[in-house]
Protein backbone atom coordinates (compact mmCIF):
# COMPACT_ATOMS: atom_id res chain seq x y z
CA UNK A 1 0.00 0.00 0.00
CA UNK A 2 1.37 3.40 -0.97
CA UNK A 3 1.30 5.91 1.88
CA UNK A 4 -0.67 9.06 1.17
CA UNK A 5 1.52 12.14 0.94
CA UNK A 6 -0.11 15.53 1.00
CA UNK A 7 1.15 18.05 -1.53
CA UNK A 8 2.89 21.06 -0.01
CA UNK A 9 0.76 24.20 0.02
CA UNK A 10 1.38 26.67 -2.81
CA UNK A 11 3.66 29.62 -2.03
CA UNK A 12 2.01 32.53 -0.30
CA UNK A 13 0.83 35.07 -2.88
CA UNK A 14 2.18 38.36 -1.52
CA UNK A 15 0.98 41.49 -3.35
CA UNK A 16 3.13 44.63 -2.91
CA UNK A 17 1.39 47.85 -3.92
CA UNK A 18 3.22 49.81 -6.60
CA UNK A 19 1.53 53.15 -7.17
CA UNK A 20 4.41 54.76 -9.03
CA UNK A 21 6.30 56.45 -6.19
CA UNK A 22 9.72 54.90 -6.53
CA UNK A 23 11.90 51.82 -6.30
CA UNK A 24 10.37 49.02 -4.20
CA UNK A 25 13.19 46.58 -4.78
CA UNK A 26 14.43 46.69 -1.16
CA UNK A 27 11.01 45.59 0.11
CA UNK A 28 10.73 42.79 -2.46
CA UNK A 29 14.25 41.61 -1.71
CA UNK A 30 13.60 41.57 2.06
CA UNK A 31 10.52 39.38 1.67
CA UNK A 32 12.39 37.11 -0.74
CA UNK A 33 15.18 36.68 1.83
CA UNK A 34 12.71 35.25 4.34
CA UNK A 35 11.12 32.88 1.83
CA UNK A 36 8.36 35.07 0.46
CA UNK A 37 7.17 35.27 -3.13
CA UNK A 38 6.27 38.96 -3.54
CA UNK A 39 4.93 40.52 -6.72
CA UNK A 40 4.14 44.11 -7.59
CA UNK A 41 0.51 45.11 -8.16
CA UNK A 42 -0.78 48.41 -9.51
CA UNK A 43 -4.51 47.73 -9.93
CA UNK A 44 -7.26 46.32 -7.68
CA UNK A 45 -7.70 43.36 -10.03
CA UNK A 46 -4.05 42.37 -9.67
CA UNK A 47 -4.33 42.39 -5.89
CA UNK A 48 -7.75 40.76 -5.54
CA UNK A 49 -6.72 37.11 -5.17
CA UNK A 50 -3.53 37.64 -3.16
CA UNK A 51 -3.08 36.04 0.26
CA UNK A 52 -1.55 39.17 1.79
CA UNK A 53 -1.13 42.83 0.87
CA UNK A 54 1.89 45.05 1.58
CA UNK A 55 1.75 48.84 1.29
CA UNK A 56 5.30 50.30 1.41
CA UNK A 57 4.41 53.99 1.19
CA UNK A 58 7.09 56.51 0.33
CA UNK A 59 7.38 60.09 -0.87
CA UNK A 60 4.83 62.79 -0.04
CA UNK A 61 1.41 61.92 1.34
CA UNK A 62 -0.29 64.35 -1.08
CA UNK A 63 1.04 62.44 -4.09
CA UNK A 64 0.45 59.10 -2.40
CA UNK A 65 -3.25 59.78 -1.85
CA UNK A 66 -3.70 61.19 -5.36
CA UNK A 67 -2.17 58.12 -6.97
CA UNK A 68 -4.08 55.70 -4.75
CA UNK A 69 -7.32 57.41 -5.75
CA UNK A 70 -6.42 57.45 -9.44
CA UNK A 71 -5.76 53.70 -9.40
CA UNK A 72 -8.70 52.87 -7.05
CA UNK A 73 -6.20 51.18 -4.74
CA UNK A 74 -7.48 53.40 -1.92
CA UNK A 75 -10.73 51.41 -1.84
CA UNK A 76 -8.79 48.16 -2.18
CA UNK A 77 -6.87 48.95 1.01
CA UNK A 78 -10.02 49.97 2.89
CA UNK A 79 -11.90 46.84 1.87
CA UNK A 80 -8.92 44.58 2.52
CA UNK A 81 -8.48 45.77 6.09
CA UNK A 82 -12.25 45.79 6.72
CA UNK A 83 -12.28 42.12 5.73
CA UNK A 84 -9.39 41.43 8.17
CA UNK A 85 -7.15 40.05 5.42
CA UNK A 86 -3.38 40.06 6.16
CA UNK A 87 -1.94 43.55 5.58
CA UNK A 88 1.41 45.18 6.33
CA UNK A 89 1.97 48.94 5.92
CA UNK A 90 5.37 50.63 6.04
CA UNK A 91 6.16 54.32 6.74
CA UNK A 92 3.55 56.25 4.69
CA UNK A 93 1.76 52.92 4.52
CA UNK A 94 1.10 53.46 8.22
CA UNK A 95 0.30 57.17 8.08
CA UNK A 96 -2.17 56.85 5.20
CA UNK A 97 -4.40 54.55 7.25
CA UNK A 98 -5.54 57.41 9.48
CA UNK A 99 -7.92 60.32 8.86
CA UNK A 100 -5.81 63.35 8.02
CA UNK A 101 -2.22 64.50 7.57
CA UNK A 102 -0.77 67.92 8.31
CA UNK A 103 1.49 67.39 5.31
CA UNK A 104 -0.31 69.32 2.61
CA UNK A 105 -3.49 69.38 4.74
CA UNK A 106 -4.34 66.02 3.19
CA UNK A 107 -7.36 63.77 3.91
CA UNK A 108 -6.14 60.19 4.11
CA UNK A 109 -7.82 56.76 4.05
CA UNK A 110 -9.77 57.17 7.29
CA UNK A 111 -9.55 53.51 8.29
CA UNK A 112 -8.45 54.27 11.85
CA UNK A 113 -9.09 57.31 14.06
CA UNK A 114 -6.26 59.81 14.32
CA UNK A 115 -4.10 62.25 12.43
CA UNK A 116 -0.56 62.61 11.18
CA UNK A 117 1.43 65.57 12.55
CA UNK A 118 4.89 66.99 12.00
CA UNK A 119 7.41 66.54 14.78
CA UNK A 120 7.52 69.53 17.14
CA UNK A 121 11.01 69.39 18.55
CA UNK A 122 13.55 71.51 20.37
CA UNK A 123 17.33 71.34 19.88
CA UNK A 124 19.29 69.10 19.72
CA UNK A 125 16.62 67.02 17.91
CA UNK A 126 16.57 67.35 14.14
CA UNK A 127 13.89 66.75 11.53
CA UNK A 128 13.66 64.31 9.85
CA UNK A 129 14.05 61.65 12.49
CA UNK A 130 16.62 59.50 10.74
CA UNK A 131 18.53 56.44 11.91
CA UNK A 132 18.22 53.64 14.44
CA UNK A 133 15.85 53.94 17.38
CA UNK A 134 14.19 51.63 19.87
CA UNK A 135 10.64 50.32 19.62
CA UNK A 136 8.87 49.47 22.88
CA UNK A 137 6.37 46.78 21.95
CA UNK A 138 3.03 46.85 23.72
CA UNK A 139 1.97 43.48 22.29
CA UNK A 140 4.81 41.27 21.03
CA UNK A 141 4.32 39.64 17.64
CA UNK A 142 3.85 35.97 18.52
CA UNK A 143 4.59 33.49 15.80
CA UNK A 144 1.60 31.24 15.04
CA UNK A 145 1.57 27.63 16.18
CA UNK A 146 2.59 25.11 13.55
CA UNK A 147 2.96 21.35 13.48
CA UNK A 148 6.59 21.65 14.53
CA UNK A 149 6.51 24.22 17.31
CA UNK A 150 4.44 26.00 19.84
CA UNK A 151 3.77 29.74 19.64
CA UNK A 152 6.74 31.82 20.66
CA UNK A 153 7.64 35.45 20.96
CA UNK A 154 10.45 36.22 18.52
CA UNK A 155 11.77 39.50 19.84
CA UNK A 156 12.60 40.86 23.31
CA UNK A 157 10.54 43.73 24.80
CA UNK A 158 12.69 46.38 23.08
CA UNK A 159 14.22 46.36 19.59
CA UNK A 160 16.01 48.88 17.37
CA UNK A 161 14.74 49.61 13.86
CA UNK A 162 15.58 52.12 11.13
CA UNK A 163 13.49 55.30 10.77
CA UNK A 164 13.32 58.08 8.17
CA UNK A 165 10.35 60.44 8.69
CA UNK A 166 9.28 63.97 9.59
CA UNK A 167 5.67 63.17 10.55
CA UNK A 168 4.12 60.72 12.98
CA UNK A 169 0.70 59.39 13.96
CA UNK A 170 -1.44 60.60 16.86
CA UNK A 171 -4.43 58.39 17.67
CA UNK A 172 -6.99 58.46 20.49
CA UNK A 173 -7.33 54.67 20.26
CA UNK A 174 -4.66 53.16 22.51
CA UNK A 175 -5.81 49.65 21.58
CA UNK A 176 -4.33 50.22 18.11
CA UNK A 177 -0.84 50.95 19.41
CA UNK A 178 1.56 48.07 18.91
CA UNK A 179 4.82 49.98 19.51
CA UNK A 180 6.10 53.34 20.73
CA UNK A 181 9.41 55.13 20.22
CA UNK A 182 11.01 58.18 21.86
CA UNK A 183 12.33 61.06 19.80
CA UNK A 184 12.02 64.22 21.87
CA UNK A 185 8.78 62.71 23.14
CA UNK A 186 7.02 59.34 22.73
CA UNK A 187 5.26 58.68 19.42
CA UNK A 188 3.40 55.77 17.84
CA UNK A 189 5.85 53.71 15.80
CA UNK A 190 3.69 50.65 15.07
CA UNK A 191 0.01 49.68 15.08
CA UNK A 192 -1.84 46.39 15.04
CA UNK A 193 -5.52 45.50 14.63
CA UNK A 194 -6.49 41.93 13.79
CA UNK A 195 -4.47 40.90 10.73
CA UNK A 196 -3.46 44.49 9.97
CA UNK A 197 0.08 45.51 10.93
CA UNK A 198 1.85 48.76 10.11
CA UNK A 199 5.14 50.35 11.14
CA UNK A 200 6.61 53.84 10.93
CA UNK A 201 10.09 52.34 10.66
CA UNK A 202 11.41 50.37 7.69
CA UNK A 203 11.78 46.63 8.42
CA UNK A 204 13.55 46.13 5.09
CA UNK A 205 16.32 48.52 6.28
CA UNK A 206 16.48 47.10 9.81
CA UNK A 207 18.70 44.07 9.26
CA UNK A 208 17.89 40.87 11.17
CA UNK A 209 15.15 42.36 13.35
CA UNK A 210 13.30 43.74 10.36
CA UNK A 211 13.59 40.48 8.45
CA UNK A 212 12.25 38.63 11.48
CA UNK A 213 9.24 40.92 11.53
CA UNK A 214 8.54 40.20 7.85
CA UNK A 215 8.97 36.47 8.46
CA UNK A 216 6.50 36.61 11.35
CA UNK A 217 4.00 38.37 9.10
CA UNK A 218 4.39 35.75 6.37
CA UNK A 219 3.82 32.94 8.85
CA UNK A 220 0.77 34.68 10.29
CA UNK A 221 -0.62 35.21 6.76
CA UNK A 222 0.02 31.55 5.90
CA UNK A 223 -1.90 30.47 8.99
CA UNK A 224 -4.74 32.81 8.04
CA UNK A 225 -4.88 31.22 4.57
CA UNK A 226 -4.87 27.72 6.04
CA UNK A 227 -7.75 28.45 8.41
CA UNK A 228 -9.81 29.89 5.55
CA UNK A 229 -9.17 27.02 3.14
CA UNK A 230 -12.29 25.02 2.14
Amino acid sequence: MTAFSASPPPPLDLAVIDYGMGNLRSVLRAFERVGGHPRLVSTPAEAAEADALVFPGQGAIVDTMRLLQETALDDTIRQWIAADRPFFGVCLGLQALFEHSEEGNTPTLGIFPGRVVRFRLQAPYKIPHMGWNTVRWTDPFVQPQTANRKPETTHPPDDSFYFVHSYHVETPDDSLVWGRTDYGYPFVSAIRRGNCYATQFHPEKSQARGLQLYLNFLESAALHRATRAP
